[in-house]
């Protein structure tokens, strides 16, 4: 069974132009996320998906594997899916893939390793992902957090950028004693014929109304299976964000 990382990098970030290239502490965010990446064992290549020449060419001066993709996606999951189209036409096949967020630096090698041990271990599994308890109150409210809620088996039934679930009967401060909430941690693995697919599938209404695209799946039919992590890795969405990195000292100045 094999499973190749793919770390999507797209250069023209609406938020944060160019930030793959940003330097951090003495290494550009995209040498730091492939530095991670390829610890986890799991993995029987890594490759950084871009669209951006001088993106390509940065990673092959680091020593990564850099690939070409096309500009007009919409997503990291078409940049996955053509990068597999791409390895399989020299001969390279892949059971799965697993859609590494470019934008954490500091990712867990762990946190990829897990959802590499659950898509092994049942061949059922078309879709997995990471999720955290949330602990904090601003993070609960947070649009920018994106909830879940799942099913006794860890499937996912549902993500929104709202508070789910609402917690009736009790006032909005006294939520997070009540039950526990979960925030969605955006690393993906995938079947490697499902993730054909479900580049295929229409945006959905869901889809449209949360602008989130796993909704499309869901909405399709497709079963996302959930595993909680302690981990907490932190994107960098904006300069601000980097500032926060930068800043702080321990588990984020490496």
């Amino acid at each position: 069974m094999k499973i190749l990382g793919v770390i999507p990098a797209r250069y023209a970030s609406t938020r944060y132009p160019g930030k793959p290239l940003v330097e951090i502490n003495g290494k550009s965010m995209i040498q730091r996320v492939f530095e991670q990446a390829i610890q986890c064992d799991q993995l029987e290549k890594v490759v950084v998906a871009t669209d951006s020449q001088a993106i390509f060419d940065h990673v092959l001066r680091f020593g990564g594997n850099p690939l070409m993709t096309g500009e007009h996606h919409t997503s990291g999951t078409e940049r996955c899916c053509e990068a597999v189209e791409k390895l399989r036409a020299v001969g390279e096949i892949y059971d799965y893939v697993i859609n590494i967020q470019g934008d954490e630096p500091y990712i867990d090698p762990s946190q990829i390793k897990q959802v590499a041990d659950c898509i092994k271990c049942d061949p059922g599994i078309q879709l997995a992902t990471l999720i955290k308890r949330i602990s904090l109150q601003d993070e609960l409210l947070s649009q920018n957090i994106v909830k879940v809620v799942a099913d006794n088996h860890g499937y996912a039934l549902l993500f929104s950028r709202s508070v789910i679930p609402f917690v009736r009967g009790f006032g909005q401060q006294a939520w997070l004693s009540a039950i526990s909430f979960y925030k969605h941690v955006g690393i993906y693995g995938y079947q490697t014929s499902v993730l054909e697919q479900i580049v295929a599938l229409p945006v959905s209404s869901l889809e449209r109304a949360e602008s989130l695209e796993q909704l499309r799946w869901l909405e399709n039919g497709y079963r996302i299976k959930t595993q909680i992590t302690e981990y907490d890795s932190i994107a960098i969405d904006t300069p601000a964000d980097l500032l926060k990195i930068t800043n702080s000292s321990g588990t984020f100045t490496q």
